[in-house]
């Protein structure tokens, strides 16, 4: 055949024997594809890499050939010599990804002229080798010649037989009005069926072809329909009893169509010739698209400005949805012989310009494959792989329905749009189903939803693993299950769902199987009601319900066909045909004059044209693309300008520039076009299963998914049309967990899918405020959750304030106890000159009772809001009043000591008891402390803080002291002071001291250091206003520890034991301490 790229460049070696063995060795890898313009023949491919370890194979082929000598391989291959002219036998090729046929007998002309020759060389052409082909002699000539016997009784049958179709024409006039002759008047065709031999000539020049007589040809063509003989094809059991037909014309089309389906495999013994496989079942709507595709091949004919002086031809064949007669059919219809020889072609006119096939995706990339090597266009109206889009593998391939990549996103949509996060995908395991259900598995994640299973199914009736992927999808929580198959698949499937009773589960269809008639059956109904799915775009052919219902068995091609019509549609039978779709008790007869148009079948209801529709568009692009080559539309030199305007002489690849740039608008204004890829636009119809008030399903179109929408709304869908499985119009649910309500967020399961989940309650301080949230969101800082978690608000303030009842008690007991020391200091005003006050040294206990009032006031600047002013203060002033208050002890203590050491001979310590060593204790003690909180306040002040940590959803004012280090600090000499004052009064203890003040002094000072040392963790424990509370209730415990301990006793004894506070007891008391 001529321009075949795929096979130019590619190297074969024939040696020649006996009998001959094959082997295809793929020496070279590494495929470089060249791109193919089309504006000239493709250039070959090229293998760029040489394989060693692929050579070695093949020399290991070679020396097994030279090894086999006899059947016992006796001796071994060095050892026996090879006579000149014979050689052992082997046949390499390299592969190029494709097969060659040698034809059998092929390595004639061969000679060997030495032993143990590795090749043998051809003979010249007009020599030939001897018996012993080992020398060369001239070839004799031999032609049929009028000498011979068989010339003259040739040339005696020639003559007789130019009588009979004359005979043949007069008995056709004779006999005009009957059903055989009408039948072959209407349309001249030939009818190629197993066992008939198309007798055909190859003219070779078609200008001397031309010249003979129309009428003779037309003869010629009548007397072919009578008296062809038939035979079987030899050993060819695909092939046998498979039906086609050819309407001749000046162009021709193929198409390839399953008319028949349910294919019976007769079991092949081989002690005997197969038996043809046998297709039980006649399907209408495959009927239907193949009298489509006749429909628009004549309409095309008959208008005027599409291909004008051209007539359509076509092949159809019926593939029984079967792969192997798929491949004969497409063979039969590139070569012109029944008996098919891939390489070959010997119909030459009228060319055959595309074939439009094949029913399914995997059907079509193996005759894609083949195709692919002669650039021959093929445009399927039913394959969806995306898979066929590499133009790499499948150059010559186009098709008018979407890539199943188009028609997975959009599934993907539509399980986005009814939120089913949790589906099942089952798949047919062929190339339709297993290559796009992994593409419909990455949208379906990428869209947030989660695969819950997947299975794949097939065809096969006895398929062991049926109960066990029925009783996965019972048992799952997936109630949406996308099906990817064909509708022949699911018969199986569907009866064991039925078996074990399975409910509750909507289907969502793919296009092959979304309309389809099998399965909307009352069978069924229980399972695929509320069915949704994509289908292929629909529209209305005008005129196509006239022209089906026109349909008899007399005037249409096919009458094999047109009969099992006719049986199918009004259950009658002819006399002479034997359908298996008809039960044999049935008695009526068809007579043939039945009307299609009074009854209503799946054959003529034109209200869901799919397939048909795509059959119809893809004959239209054929048309278009071979009218704009013969108009001769300028695409940059892709035809030679010598054959521009003879379009029966084309090459295949020359049409292939044509279909890259058709644009065909149809009769209802749709643009039809490929893409870089071979594809159309993607343009789906979404459709329902529902249940009719007749009991039947209808399949109600609910949408659309159109990728060539200008508004950008690609998906649309109106779901109150919708009738679900449930029985009513709530969308059903479909989730692994359920949802989680507003408060709650998803948390994973270990080793489970996103969509299996647990809900969760947010943390405190988070919110959700929607469902199945995958995060908590925190309020504002100054916000807090609500109960349920889904709104924030304000949240409250907390401080110790005067409305509390903690704040009213603490500032009521302050204020309160300022009173108790100047009442103190009123009485020792009163009593002064009494021995008690004089003892006690009376100014230094006087600046005492006035701080430690003082200190019982202080507590109430940590009550009330907390101004800046206040935090900025208060710690320094507790500082400074506590400080002066232990100075004041200190230094009362300190002069006692030095007051009786002084007393010993020779002590120096009589300068330190003046009256001014107390006033300077207390300065230089008071100043310190000064000092410390003036760094404090100027490096690193006290602030107001808005404390969120301290209590969750309560926002606590307070004072942050901004150093801790300088809060302690301050805290740290105080308690030194104390620690001072309280080892030197235990120190003085024992002293003559008539009132025991050292003894009180210690008290006092143990009371006030243990306050303040359990105040310290319980301080860090608190939180919020009771951190405040606690340091007010050391304030106060600790001052109340020094009015108790010190000045208790001496007013007891001032009020109520006067006897006491005498000179007399005084000098008593002094005395016995001497």
């Amino acid at each position: 055949m001529d321009g075949n790229p795929s096979i130019l460049g590619s190297h074969g070696i024939l040696v020649p024997g006996d009998l001959l063995m094959g082997a295809v060795i793929p020496i070279h890898t590494d495929r470089i594809f060249p791109l193919a313009t089309y504006k000239e023949k493709p250039t070959p491919d090229i293998c760029k890499r040489f394989r060693l370890d692929f050579y070695q194979q093949f020399q290991t082929f070679r020396e097994l050939g030279r090894n086999i000598m006899d059947d016992n391989w006796s001796e071994p291959s060095d050892t026996k010599l090879l006579l000149p002219g014979t050689s052992s036998s082997y046949c390499c090729h390299r592969s190029l990804n494709i097969h060659i046929l040698y034809p059998r007998g092929s390595y004639h002309g061969i000679v060997q002229i030495s032993t143990d020759a590795i090749e043998c060389w051809k003979c010249p052409w007009d020599m030939w080798p001897n018996s012993k082909r080992d020398r060369c002699f001239l070839k004799p000539t031999e032609f049929l010649s009028y000498e011979d016997y068989l010339g003259i009784t040739l040339a005696t049958i020639s003559t007789f037989s130019s009588m009979v179709p004359i005979s043949v024409f007069r008995l056709f006039i004779q006999y005009k009005s009957t059903p055989i002759v009408r039948a072959n008047n209407y349309s001249f065709n030939i009818e190629a069926k197993p066992g008939i031999i198309v007798v055909e000539c190859n003219e070779n020049s078609q200008f001397a072809f031309w010249l003979t007589p129309y009428f003779y040809r037309t003869f010629l063509h009548l007397t072919l329909t009578c008296l062809t003989p038939a035979y079987y094809m030899d050993g060819n059991p695909s092939i046998l009893g498979s039906h086609g037909i050819l309407v001749p014309g000046d162009l021709l089309m193929g198409a390839v169509i399953p008319i028949h389906t349910d294919r019976i495999f007769p079991l092949a013994t081989y002690k005997e010739k197969p038996t043809p496989d046998i297709c039980k079942r006649f399907r209408l709507d495959f009927y239907q698209q193949f009298q489509t595709f006749r429909f628009a091949v004549e309409e095309i004919n008959r208008n005027p400005e599409l291909l004008p002086n051209s007539t359509l031809g076509f092949y159809v064949y019926d593939s029984c949805a079967v792969l192997q007669r798929e491949l004969g059919g497409t063979l039969w219809m590139i070569t012109g012989l029944n008996q098919v020889i891939p390489n070959y072609c010997c119909q030459v006119h009228p060319p055959l310009t595309a074939v439009i096939g094949h029913s399914t995706s995997t059907f079509s990339i193996l005759v894609a494959h083949i195709m692919g090597l002669y650039r021959f266009p093929q445009i399927s109206y039913y394959s969806t792989s995306s898979l066929l889009s590499d133009k790499r593998q499948f150059p010559s391939f186009f098709r008018t329905v979407p890539s199943d990549d188009f028609q997975a996103r959009g599934l993907a949509q539509m399980v986005l749009h009814f939120k089913w996060k949790w589906v099942g995908l089952i798949a047919s395991n062929d190339d339709y189903g297993t290559e796009v259900i992994e593409v419909i598995r990455q949208e379906v994640v990428k869209e947030g939803a989660c695969v819950a299973y997947t299975v794949y199914i097939s065809d096969n009736l006895l398929n062991q693993n049926l109960p066990n992927i029925v009783k996965t999808i019972k048992n799952s929580s997936a109630n949406v299950l996308i099906v990817f198959s064909v509708d022949f698949y699911l018969f199986p499937l569907l009866d064991e769902m039925l078996k074990q009773n399975v409910t509750g589960k909507t289907f969502v269809a793919s296009e092959a199987w979304s309309i389809s008639n099998l399965l909307a059956v009352n069978k069924y109904v229980s399972l695929l009601s509320g069915t949704i799915g994509f289908a292929f775009f629909s529209s209305e052919i005008k005129g196509l319900q006239e022209f089906l219902n026109s349909v008899t068995i007399y005037n249409t091609p096919g009458i094999y066909w047109a009969k099992e019509l006719w049986e199918e549609v009004f259950g009658c039978t002819f006399a002479d045909q034997k359908n298996l779709t008809v039960t044999l008790n049935m008695k009526k007869q068809c007579t043939g004059e039945e009307h299609l148009s009074s009854v209503q079948n799946i054959y003529n209801d034109v209200s869901r044209l799919r397939a048909s529709y795509n059959i119809y568009t893809a004959v239209y692009v054929i048309a278009t693309a071979l009218h704009d080559l013969r108009q001769c539309q300028s695409l940059g030199g892709a035809l030679v300008v010598n054959n521009c305007f003879d379009i029966g002489y084309f090459k295949p690849w020359q049409l292939m520039s044509y279909f890259r740039k058709v644009r065909v608008t149809l009769n209802n204004a749709q643009e039809v076009f490929f893409d870089k890829d071979g594809n159309p636009p993607a343009i789906y119809d979404i459709v329902n299963w529902q249940l009719g008030s007749d009991g039947t399903i209808k399949q109600v179109k609910v949408g659309s998914y159109d990728t060539t929408n200008s508004s950008g709304d690609i998906f649309s869908i109106n779901t109150t049309l919708i009738w679900w499985a449930t029985g009513n119009q709530g969308v059903p649910n479909s989730v692994c967990s359920q949802s989680c309500p507003e408060g709650f967020k998803q948390s994973l399961k270990e080793g489970e899918p996103v969509c299996c989940f647990q809900c969760s309650p947010c943390a405190q301080g988070e919110i959700s405020n929607q469902t199945n949230a995958i995060e908590c969101w925190k309020c504002p800082w100054d916000m807090w959750p609500n109960s349920k978690r889904d709104r924030c608000f304000l949240k409250p303030t907390e401080f110790l304030s005067y409305e509390d009842y903690l704040g009213i008690t603490l500032a009521t007991i302050s204020t309160f106890s300022s009173m108790v020391p100047i009442s103190v200091f009123r009485l020792f005003i009163q009593y002064k000159s009494t021995p008690i006050v004089r003892a006690n040294n009376y100014s230094v206990s006087c600046i005492l009772l006035v701080s430690l009032s003082f200190c019982f006031l202080c507590a109430l600047a940590f009550i009330g809001y907390p101004q800046p002013e206040k935090c900025l203060l208060r710690q320094a002033a507790f500082g400074l009043v506590f400080t002066l208050c232990v100075s004041c002890i200190l230094a009362k203590t300190v002069i006692v000591v030095f007051a009786f050491m002084a007393t010993k001979p020779g002590s120096s310590l009589k300068k330190w008891t003046t009256p001014r060593v107390p006033y300077m204790i207390i300065t230089i003690c008071t100043f310190i402390q000064l000092t410390l909180c003036l760094f404090w306040l100027t490096i690193s002040p006290p602030f107001l803080q808005f404390n969120i940590e301290a209590k969750p959803g309560i926002i606590v004012v307070e004072c942050n002291e901004n150093s801790q280090f300088a809060f302690w600090c301050m805290l740290g000499y105080l308690g030194i002071l104390a620690s001072v004052s309280f080892t030197v009064a235990f120190l003085a203890r024992r002293l003559p001291d008539n009132f025991n003040e050292a003894k009180l002094i210690t008290f006092s000072m143990l009371a006030f250091l243990s306050v303040w040392v359990y105040f310290i963790p319980a301080s860090l424990s608190a939180q919020g206003k009771y951190t405040v509370a606690m340091e007010i209730f050391a304030i106060l415990t600790s001052s109340w520890a020094l009015v108790f301990c010190m000045f208790l006793p001496k007013c007891f004894i001032i009020l109520f034991r006067p006897d006491m506070n005498s000179r007399d007891n005084f000098m008593r008391k002094e005395g016995g301490g001497k």
